[in-house]
């Protein structure tokens, strides 16, 4: 077996480019995730009566079914009531449903690991409910869960690959679209394997990185 080098150099900017769009549709779900957790975790913590139930059903419905089933109800079955997305839109919604269940439960285990003897201390001195959760638990509930929501991260990150199923031009799509056209398979999926590891295995190195410094509270914040 051999590789054509000048083949795959040729195919290379359309790889970086389809790695630019599995960054923005990773980042756009990590950042949209994250903040559904941490205001799921808010309303778990002040436990509101209605949307607390609300969140329970929502953190189960996320976890329990899977991401590509998430994703072709949106794409497939929303239009049936009138609602079209684009796939660039389905796939960040889905990614963000699926990731936001998981980082509730992150976030949630780290507000309750902080011990009760601060919540009491905080509002002995005059402290509201909020006031608390944004000084007092947040902040050490973060630091806790940082191993967990790393990881998370980089499960969403990866998760981008279901994306192609509604023709999002990322990095399985694009691979298998060069492969059905120009049947160069082992180039392709050489090309694509190195550059999933030019992506997670420095991201891994840099949160792993980013996770002990903030352990030892060591980035001055």
């Amino acid at each position: 077996m051999t590789f054509d080098t000048v083949y795959m150099l040729e195919r290379l900017p359309a790889f970086w480019k389809a790695a630019v769009v599995t960054f923005q549709v990773a980042g756009a779900a990590i950042i949209l995730s994250t903040a559904a957790g941490l205001l799921n975790a808010a309303i778990l913590f002040f436990r509101i009566p209605v949307l607390r139930l609300a969140v329970r059903v929502y953190v189960e419905a996320a976890r329990n079914t899977p991401l590509l089933i998430q994703l072709f109800f949106l794409y497939f079955a929303l239009p049936s009531v009138g609602i079209r997305l684009s796939g660039f839109v389905t796939a960040v919604a889905a990614l963000t449903f699926l990731g936001g269940g998981y980082l509730t439960e992150v976030i949630r285990s780290g507000v309750e690991a902080v011990s009760r003897g601060q919540l009491e201390s905080g509002l002995a001195l005059g402290l509201s409910r909020w006031q608390l959760l944004q000084h007092v638990v947040l902040p050490q509930a973060i630091r806790i869960t940082l191993p967990a929501l790393f990881s998370n991260f980089i499960f969403l990150l990866k998760e981008t690959t279901v994306a192609s199923a509604v023709a999002v031009p990322e990095i399985l799509y694009t691979t298998t679209n060069f492969i059905a056209l120009e049947y160069r398979t082992y180039e392709m999926l050489f090309m694509m394997t190195a550059l999933y590891l030019l992506i997670f295995l420095p991201l891994s190195f840099l949160l792993d990185w980013v996770e002990r410094r903030f352990r030892h509270g060591r980035l001055g914040l």
